[in-house]
């Protein structure tokens, strides 16, 4: 996988965000594979298109692609709030491929997050634009990955290294079980995967979790019986591979 950008592409531009766009899903096109399946090349849709940019032939997932210089930080742009919240409830959200990139145009991380983790709390709306603005009143938002459960967060190429695409597949692969689930047995999935990636150690206890007894009484008010709840879905976060169970009450991240 070549990390540098073909930059004979950005000739005759002059618009640092054109000249990003093409360069970004040009080195997509040319290097990425699907993270499913492991299929090359990803086929870009027609231009415009307002679901997503590439596909993948063989399996049929979608990746919409968002684009930055810099580092990798938590906030990535997107566009209007309504539009996404509507997306992401719907089944037409596809899969998001994050890409950050130096200034001398190659690539330095490059990470996808599957569609199953995205929910209404990682969208977070801006101010709408100002009355003299030429688009007055939009309301744009945020997507704030740092609230996304380590699990969800899948590099393909890390600090300009390239993950094995085993390990790759691998990882994307062991959450699609979400996907099969209700939004509120999800919604309890991913809080309790939030959860656990907060406790410092590998391993860890119910009473570990218990603490986060009142922040998720506060997500799932309707529920009075949160530690059953708790017990209930570490269960299944051992089954599918997410957690291993090592003793009574005792936990290991995986």
């Amino acid at each position: 996988m070549n990390l540098n950008f073909n930059t004979k592409l950005a000739e005759g531009y002059t618009s640092n965000s054109q000249i990003a766009r093409i360069l970004t899903e040009n080195w997509v096109k040319e290097n990425a594979y699907c993270p499913c399946c492991g299929e090359i090349p990803l086929n870009e849709f027609e231009n415009n298109r307002p679901v997503a940019d590439f596909y993948c032939k063989k399996c049929s997932e979608e990746f919409e692609l968002k684009s930055k210089s810099g580092k990798l930080s938590n906030t990535i742009n997107d566009g209007a709030y309504s539009t996404m919240i509507e997306r992401i409830n719907s089944n037409q959200n596809p899969n998001f491929f994050f890409l950050t990139y130096s200034k001398k145009w190659s690539v330095e991380n490059f990470l996808i997050i599957p569609k199953q983790f995205f929910t209404n709390e990682i969208i977070i709306k801006r101010p709408p634009l100002s009355a003299t603005a030429r688009r007055a009143g939009w309301v744009g938002c945020n997507i704030d990955i740092s609230r996304v459960a380590e699990a969800g967060k899948v590099f393909l190429i890390k600090d300009t290294k390239l993950i094995h695409k085993s390990i790759v597949e691998d990882s994307f692969k062991k959450t699609l079980f979400l996907r099969k689930q209700n939004i509120e047995i999800k919604g309890w999935l991913l809080d309790l995967m939030v959860c656990v990636d907060s406790i410092e150690n590998e391993t860890f206890t119910l009473d570990d979790i218990y603490k986060f007894e009142g922040k998720l009484k506060l997500k799932h008010p309707s529920n009075n019986f949160i530690k059953d709840k708790i017990r209930q879905q570490l269960q299944v976060l051992r089954d599918k591979g997410i957690i291993e169970f090592i003793s009574r009450g005792k936990y290991k991240k995986l």
